[in-house]
């Protein structure tokens, strides 16, 4: 049975930082691509980031810049740094892992998913 967890989820102020942490079990993560989405209340999911098997990585255009995504496949970990954060930013953040043969940015890229974090930016 594969569960992704989430960690690291809370309140910050704008302009401060936040590092999501994804823990995997009954999956490899080094034959998985991974993302994380995000969803705030009233909208649809919406891709953030996300790393290929090569750890080639993708980021949505309102977070290029400011959020970084890494992995590391010996603790079966994905990582998104979130800096400068905006109130904008405020959402459930989901990581996910699939097998990375649809394009990343797409949510039918993953086939398990994480129960999400909350963050919340004040401003």
């Amino acid at each position: 049975q594969v569960q992704l967890v989430e960690f690291g989820g809370g309140l910050v102020q704008a302009g401060g930082s936040l590092r999501l942490s994804c823990t995997g079990s009954g999956i490899i993560f080094s034959r998985s691509a991974l993302g994380w989405f995000r969803q705030a209340p009233g909208k649809e999911r919406e891709f953030v980031s996300a790393i290929s098997r090569r750890s080639s990585t993708y980021y949505a255009d309102s977070v290029k810049g400011r959020f970084i995504i890494s992995r590391d496949n010996a603790k079966n970990t994905v990582f998104l740094q979130m800096d400068s954060l905006k109130p904008e930013d405020t959402a459930v953040y989901y990581c996910a892992a699939g097998d990375g043969r649809i394009v990343l940015q797409s949510n039918l890229a993953y086939d398990y998913w994480g129960q999400g974090t909350q963050v919340t930016v004040s401003s």
